[in-house]
């Protein structure tokens, strides 16, 4: 039994996810007639993440008026629109815009909720394959109500590790890219494969599930993170940034994993120059 389901954040958190994913899923039936704008080079903004994204914010401040927002596209939000609030909510209705509008079935909804700065509930809802991820703190992660682990795996060149390319960050800082390159060049040579679909969301949560043994990226926002790193945690793996250390929610540089391959990636992004 799923220990999450008397858990009114988590509750109100899957309604919220549910409803963002019941307008993807309609408008991914007729991708032709979805309205595309550029946020930025290789950032894509769809008139469904910000419906989605509306949907969410609405659920979730009518069960709770005074928290705040983080949301990918409309900022902070929220009746006391407070970054410092008790209570802030942290989404992203549509993690893997690029590849909805491709019609590529890698995408997901993200929300997780900020206690006093500690993430304490996250959701991560895959409408493609009706997949929910939930957990809380404490309290264990979970998919489709079943408990989730880590993987068990300790030899890394048995490890699938998932990753993510830095192209948006990349053009404030060439060198990013090419850093990141070599990095997985000497990855590719020494563990079982890697890959990269394009949603930090649900790489994050396939780690959680053991799907994935490890994964990294640089330059992920709040939003990308927020719920998939507590899921890992709550599945029994760790989580830090590229030299070990608890500051990923602030760099955005996250490597996430089992206990005995996370060591060993981390050991390997730490000494990425």
């Amino acid at each position: 039994m799923n220990p999450l389901g008397s858990n009114p954040y988590i509750n109100t958190a899957i309604k919220a996810a549910r409803k963002a994913g019941s307008i993807i899923n309609r408008a991914s039936m007729d991708l032709d007639l979805v309205k595309v704008g550029n946020k930025g080079p290789n950032d894509f903004v769809t008139e469904v993440d910000q419906a989605a994204e509306a949907a969410i914010i609405e659920t979730l401040l009518t069960a709770y008026p005074n928290h705040a927002v983080l949301g990918e596209e409309t900022g902070e939000t929220g009746a006391q629109q407070d970054p410092d609030n008790e209570f802030t909510w942290i989404i992203d209705p549509l993690d893997g815009t690029t590849n909805f509008i491709h019609g590529f079935p890698q995408y997901a909804v993200s929300i997780a909720l900020r206690h006093n700065g500690v993430i304490t509930q996250g959701v991560i809802y895959d409408p493609t394959r009706n997949e929910l991820f939930t957990a809380s703190r404490g309290r264990g992660a979970f998919l489709n109500e079943k408990r989730i682990r880590v993987s068990k795996r300790v030899k890394f060149q048995e490890a699938l590790i998932g990753t993510g390319f830095p192209f948006r960050a990349s053009h404030a800082d060439p060198e990013l890219f090419d850093r990141y390159m070599r990095l997985f060049r000497s990855l590719t040579m020494r563990c079982a494969g890697l890959r990269r679909p394009g949603a930090a969301a649900l790489d994050l949560a396939y780690v959680a599930c053991g799907r994935y043994d490890a994964f990294f990226e640089y330059a992920l926002k709040p939003w990308d993170i927020a719920a998939g790193t507590l899921m890992v945690l709550e599945a029994g793996g760790l989580v830090s940034d590229f030299q070990g250390n608890d500051s990923y929610m602030d760099s955005g540089n996250t490597v996430a994993g089992s206990p005995k391959i996370f060591a060993q990636l981390v050991a390997m992004t730490g000494e990425a120059r």
